[in-house]
């Protein structure tokens, strides 16, 4: 096993005004053992990252350290790494057992006797044992994914990288197989890059999370620091499903001015922000309270734009019907057994405790949720634990 350190890494593709920066500058500290998942939308650099990590890629600057060794020179063979590719990269003309045994043909001095028992024990693990005989094109493709997984896990190496493996699986078996990597990964301790651009899968997935955008590190963090203590703005919205609300206004004294309705802040929120300052306010989905009748405090009217059942619980599609300019609804989060249809006029209420403040020029947030002290001490120890393990 081994940590990783990135260190002022660099990435650039092309030259003079063709120039791309696909990583800019980024490091950081990935301990032994740690399941690590690099996520961001497309173009962000992860992929890029990942490639460079694996000797696929040759970093513009910077410096790569796999365990004490520093790899930048080192192909992909002499790193010691196994990676699972999105497109599983399987030899359709070999077996299960030729596909997880080449590799350890090709680049170890094992035995015969021993590359079998390598490959036997690990298609047990992985549940395709019956399958060894099989070809690729027998398969489903939940399947051929534990092949691919099977044959990096019997390399035995000191890193995982994984680069989008379940994206070509449907929504249940992509379920599925979440759950099952997450298990192998805590069974064998191996250290793993995950990439994905989905932020569900690494919210349930990584011990961190290294949120990328346009090649720039926005944060590194817990899934739980970076859903409840976002960096900034694009973190605040890329993490979680349904996406962060926000409502772009200005302060005037205590109030914030937003588009629609008028929010009265707390000396506490007050505190965090200039007076007249362009700010946004951001609040989750299940944050917002639905009501028939006005119920005082921080509310406005708005309209039902679209209803979107999904059976506990319902993500309410709503405008603004105070003079709102802008064209984008926001979404509420509501019982799913409560009855509410298109056009209807409702109440909602924005509370005081679970909004989080941006600044309108740099996205950086100013302002962050309160947690009641039960959610405060599972953060704390959710976050020790990973710092500690």
């Amino acid at each position: 096993m081994a940590s990783i350190n990135i260190d002022d890494v660099t990435k650039r593709f092309g030259e003079g005004t063709n120039e791309v920066v696909a990583v800019d500058d980024i490091s950081m500290e990935i301990r032994d053992g740690e399941f690590v998942v690099f996520v961001g939308p497309s173009g962000s650099g992860k992929s890029t990252l990942l490639r460079m990590v694996a000797g696929l890629e040759r970093q513009s600057e910077g410096d790569i350290v796999i365990g004490d060794t520093i790899v930048n020179e080192l192909g992909p063979r002499a790193r010691d790494i196994a990676m699972v590719f999105q497109n599983y990269a399987l030899y359709p003309n070999m077996t299960v057992r030729e596909n997880m045994s080449f590799g350890l043909k090709m680049s170890t001095g094992l035995s015969e006797e021993e590359i079998a028992e390598r490959v036997e024990s690990t298609a047990e693990m992985m549940g395709i044992h019956s399958l060894l005989d099989n070809t690729p094109g027998e398969m489903s493709g939940g399947q051929q994914q534990r092949v691919a997984l099977g044959r990096a896990i019997v390399r035995d190496p000191n890193v995982f990288l994984m680069d989008e493996p379940l994206s070509n699986l449907d929504a249940k078996l992509r379920a599925e197989m979440r759950t099952e990597i997450n298990r192998l990964q805590n069974d064998l301790g191996v250290t793993t890059l995950y990439v994905t651009h989905d932020q569900t899968e690494a919210m349930t997935m990584g011990d961190r999370l290294v949120v990328l955008d346009h090649g720039e590190l926005q944060q590194i963090g817990t899934p739980l620091e970076c859903f409840y203590r976002p960096a900034n703005r694009f973190v605040a919205g890329f993490i979680g499903e349904p996406s962060m609300n926000f409502f772009e206004g200005h302060t005037e004294g205590g109030t914030l001015r937003l588009d629609g309705f008028d929010y009265d802040l707390t000396e506490r929120m007050q505190s965090s922000v200039e007076p007249s300052t362009d700010v946004a306010l951001g609040v989750r989905p299940e944050d917002l309270s639905l009501n028939d009748q006005p119920a005082g405090g921080n509310e406005f009217e708005a309209v039902v734009d679209v209803v979107e059942p999904m059976g506990s619980v319902s993500y309410v599609y709503l405008r603004p019907e105070n003079g709102a300019k802008t064209d984008e609804p926001f979404i509420v989060e509501t019982d799913g057994q409560r009855p509410i249809s298109e056009d209807e006029r409702v109440y909602v209420e924005v509370p005081n405790r679970d909004v989080h403040l941006f600044d309108g020029d740099t996205g950086e947030t100013v302002h962050q949720r309160r947690l009641d002290d039960r959610a405060q001490v599972a953060l704390q120890e959710h976050v020790q634990a990973i710092r500690t393990q």
